[in-house]
């Protein structure tokens, strides 16, 4: 039994990025300049190596969710500091693309060869450490000592995120309360924090502000968890990295932890050599994904990521109605239906 990317998005409504993109086409212009200014240095191998994944492209879900934050908080007039701090958390996050690719020994970021591939481990490494230190100059230009805290306090939580998930590769033992744990800090915190500080940017209200982050935690969650769902039932071309990478890294995902569970004693065997022991080969990547589509573990994971959408829409009740609201609602369902 196989399961593709068409089946996995047709279970769930389907979202749509676009109306976001275009409200924010300015904000995002502005942003995509700071950027690339910021990522320039006198070292060439440093702006080769960083536009190598920058210019990569995606949908820059995190700087777009803090300008967009901004805008559906009410903010009408200019909002500098809310754009710094969305390059902020674009170099953060690339930062950490750079340094867990090198981790994992990915081979595809994006779409495009892994960095690492290309000019090696240590130039991927530092230059990850270079973005890292221009996020903090960006931020300390807002002089919003309040978004400085909130950035940072994330930076801090996803490597701690990351290095839990390390400690925990191999083992399918982890429950999915620790899981949970693992993917709300390593993707979830980023994206609760850029919403909060593109909503405190721009001097939002209280409310305003921690509906946002309320939005950001869930929308991380489904994102991260139809990631999860679709490294079994989607392709390299949606998930800009090879399908299977996860189970090929020995990482426990829901996806597993569910098949694993629910196949047990008929398949633990190859569960123990294939996971716990990394004793992995050709042909193994097919019939994990057969035990884990046909266990319906797949479906229950991309229902759990389903609620999560449903959770960050309803946090968003608190703000104004239009465009910009309706726009991040649609946000949460591509979450989950990007595949399409």
């Amino acid at each position: 039994m196989s399961l593709d990317a068409v089946t996995i998005a047709d279970s769930r409504s389907k979202g749509d990025v676009g109306p976001l993109v275009r409200l924010a086409k300015a904000d995002m212009a502005a942003v995509d300049a700071l950027i690339i200014e910021r990522m320039q240095s006198q070292v060439p191998v440093i702006p080769l190596l960083a536009e190598h994944l920058v210019s990569a492209g995606g949908k820059r879900l995190r700087p777009l969710l803090a300008v967009a934050a901004a805008r559906a908080s009410g903010a009408t007039d200019e909002i500098a500091g809310s754009r710094k701090l969305a390059a902020a958390v674009e170099f953060i996050h690339t930062a950490t693309l750079l340094h867990d690719d090198v981790v994992d020994g990915s081979n595809l970021r994006r779409g495009k060869t892994a960095a690492h591939l290309i000019w090696g481990a240590p130039s991927s490494v530092l230059v990850g450490d270079f973005l890292f230190a221009r996020a903090f100059e960006l931020m300390v230009e807002t002089n919003n000592m309040r978004a400085l805290g909130i950035l940072a306090r994330a930076s801090s939580i996803i490597s701690e995120g990351e290095v839990l998930q390390l400690t925990r590769a191999h083992d399918l033992n982890l429950d999915q309360e620790t899981y949970l744990r693992i993917i709300s800090a390593k993707t979830a915190e980023l994206f609760a924090a850029a919403a909060e500080a593109g909503a405190v940017g721009a001097g939002a209200d209280e409310k305003s502000i921690q509906a946002l982050r309320a939005y950001g935690l869930n929308l991380g969650l489904a994102f991260q968890l139809a990631d999860d769902a679709l490294d079994y039932g989607g392709s390299s071309e949606v998930l800009g990295k090879n399908a299977g990478d996860d189970f090929g890294e020995g990482k426990v995902t829901l996806p597993l932890l569910l098949a694993a569970a629910r196949t047990r004693g008929r398949e633990d065997a190859f569960w123990d050599r294939t996971i716990n022991k990394g004793q992995r080969s050709d042909g193994d990547f097919r019939r994990a994904r057969e035990l884990v589509v046909g266990s319906g573990a797949v479906g229950v994971t991309l229902d759990t990521a389903h609620q999560y959408a449903e959770a960050a829409k309803a946090a968003l009740k608190v703000l104004p109605a239009g465009d910009w609201r309706r726009a991040l609602e649609q946000l949460a369902d591509f979450a989950v239906s990007r595949a399409a």
